[in-house]
């Protein structure tokens, strides 16, 4: 039910932000990054995915709120999104970065942003389309 009920809202959310972005479409999966995207040698990917569960291991679980809407575009300015802001386990998602950047070191690849927004994305499109989805749109989306 709780799921039906996301879906929902996700929809009414998407439909109300396409009077200002026709093109904008609706994630279909959904995730909160702790890295940038990185490239990783063939190689590389089982001692990668080792390294991290050894890092991790020791964490618990914990609760995260994600409920403000933001605009966010990627670091090229080559798509937008509508994405929830986490209020909630910020703390907790910046130790395990930490942990994640420690990593990323270990192979020489690009740590995280050194302030991050973490967010989990609703709706993208592509192109800088934020400054339409910004102001009476976002206001609209609270």
């Amino acid at each position: 039910r709780v799921q039906e009920e996301f879906l929902e809202l996700l929809e009414l959310l998407v439909s109300r932000a396409r009077t200002y972005v026709s093109s904008l479409a609706a994630m279909e999966e959904f995730h909160l990054s702790l890295s940038q995207c990185v490239v990783l040698r063939y190689h590389w990917i089982d001692p990668f995915v080792r390294s991290l569960k050894e890092r991790l291991a020791s964490f618990h679980r914990f609760f995260c709120v994600a409920d403000q809407v933001k605009v966010y575009t990627n670091q090229n300015k080559t798509r937008t999104f509508i994405g929830l802001e986490v209020s909630t386990g910020h703390f907790q998602l910046l130790e395990l970065v930490s942990e994640v950047d420690r990593v990323l070191e270990e192979f020489d690849l690009p740590t995280f942003y050194k302030d991050p927004s973490f967010h989990i994305s609703l709706a993208w499109c592509v192109g800088d389309l934020s400054a339409r989805l910004e102001g009476q749109c976002l206001r609209e989306l609270q």
